[in-house]
């Protein structure tokens, strides 16, 4: 007989625990923005940076992937909010999972770019949360298009609200 002995090696199984944790947790950016530099909107800035990287920093299931903001800018165009194309172009790069914000007209109030930026972040399965307005979507977008019509066409909204069922 050979006097040769045989090493075992015992590899223990991972636990349940363990298999949780390794689930990605969603990437979560905000983007906050005052459209002046007064000293009240100074002050609504700064709650909102405050109160989004608390937000994230405290949901176990997220991690930060960025605050971004813009101070003291116009949202009426895209063109010279560095922080928001900063945002977008991360998107892009799949460096980010879901958008906080305070409210659409925080995220844009020209319609146009609202439904452009939305609709490109919607094709790259990146959600929105809108919390004013209560409108969230995981990505997949069901429903935003109408939610985003009724905000930017009031007629449209109050025509809606005042139809009655025939019958």
């Amino acid at each position: 007989m050979d006097d040769t002995r045989r090493t075992v090696t015992i590899i223990p199984a991972k636990s349940q625990m363990d298999q949780r944790t390794v689930m990605r947790q969603l990437r979560v950016a905000a983007y906050c923005r005052v459209s002046t530099e007064e000293e009240e909107q100074q002050s609504s800035y700064e709650a909102q940076c405050t109160y989004y990287t608390d937000k994230i920093m405290t949901n176990p299931e997220w991690t930060m992937a960025g605050i971004f903001a813009d101070e003291g800018i116009s949202g009426t165009s895209t063109k010279n909010r560095d922080d928001f194309n900063r945002m977008i172009r991360r998107c892009r790069q799949r460096k980010i999972d879901l958008i906080l914000t305070k409210s659409i007209s925080r995220f844009a109030r020209n319609t146009v770019d609202s439904l452009k930026y939305i609709r490109a972040l919607k094709g790259m399965g990146i959600g929105i949360i809108f919390e004013k307005e209560n409108i969230k979507y995981a990505g997949n977008g069901h429903g935003i298009d109408y939610h985003l019509h009724e905000r930017f066409c009031p007629v449209g909204k109050r025509i809606h609200q005042c139809q009655c069922p025939m019958g």
